[in-house]
């Protein structure tokens, strides 16, 4: 029988990676997005809402019966330092990458802990780790998942639940080129010499590409990672090893 994988934001970017990846693997993964796509089974949820990720789950579980795998992906970016970020930038900042992996383990891990199994796989950045410059709201929301990723870690692992937080580099993905075109509106800067100094930052000397994540969650999501928890995987080019 299929493993059952549940991911947030599986409609584009790395979400949509992981998605392909898991099912050329032969799981069977539940989509959970705003917008739909072919990739995957879609369900439409808005993770800012405790009520539409509950149901979501229960059509997960009334057709496929358990959930072995949680990616927890869904997230936006945000520019700012704390005085030039709002209240209402920093409650969506939060809403939608804190609150909504809350929300979304609130209603899984009962169901993990029912089968004494699961592998739950929470989406951080390298801002889980060090700290950037103009990213006040986004960095303290990846720095909570870091958080949350460890303390689920120890509160479940005696009935079998793993909790790792996967923390990406700077990746060419939709919401990279939507901060980049953000920046250059701003500044007036040209896109292509500001993507070739990001690529310049990272050690190894180029941008993460979508399908190399997903390949560490894939391995995290199975048994050969069956040891590993607590743990927030680095996937980021040796850019916070510098």
């Amino acid at each position: 029988m299929a493993k059952v994988c549940v991911v947030t934001g599986g409609s584009a970017g790395i979400g949509e990676a992981v998605v392909k990846l898991l099912t050329s693997k032969g799981y069977r993964v539940f989509n959970l997005d705003l917008h739909s796509s072919a990739t995957g089974e879609y369900i439409h949820c808005d993770v800012t809402s405790a009520e539409h990720i509950a149901t979501a789950v229960a059509r997960v579980l009334s057709e496929a019966g358990r959930i072995d795998v949680l990616v927890s992906n869904a997230g936006i970016h945000f520019s700012g330092n704390i005085e030039t970020t709002s209240e209402e930038e920093l409650d969506r900042v939060l809403s939608i990458n804190v609150k909504g992996a809350y929300y979304l383990l609130q209603a899984v891990l009962p169901v993990m802990r029912q089968q004494l199994a699961g592998s739950i796989i929470l989406m951080g950045s390298d801002q889980s780790i060090i700290a950037k410059r103009n990213s006040f709201a986004y960095n303290m929301s990846k720095a909570a998942l870091a958080s949350m990723a460890k303390t689920t870690a120890l509160d479940y692992a005696e009935y079998g639940i793993r909790a790792n937080a996967v923390c990406p580099g700077t990746i060419e993905t939709p919401l990279y080129h939507q901060a980049i075109d953000r920046y250059c509106e701003r500044s007036g800067s040209d896109k292509v010499e500001v993507h070739k100094e990001e690529a310049a930052l990272q050690p190894i000397g180029r941008l993460g590409q979508p399908d190399e994540v997903a390949a560490l969650v894939a391995l995290l999501a199975g048994d050969d990672a069956r040891f590993i928890t607590g743990s927030l995987q680095v996937i980021d080019g040796g850019y916070t090893a510098q």
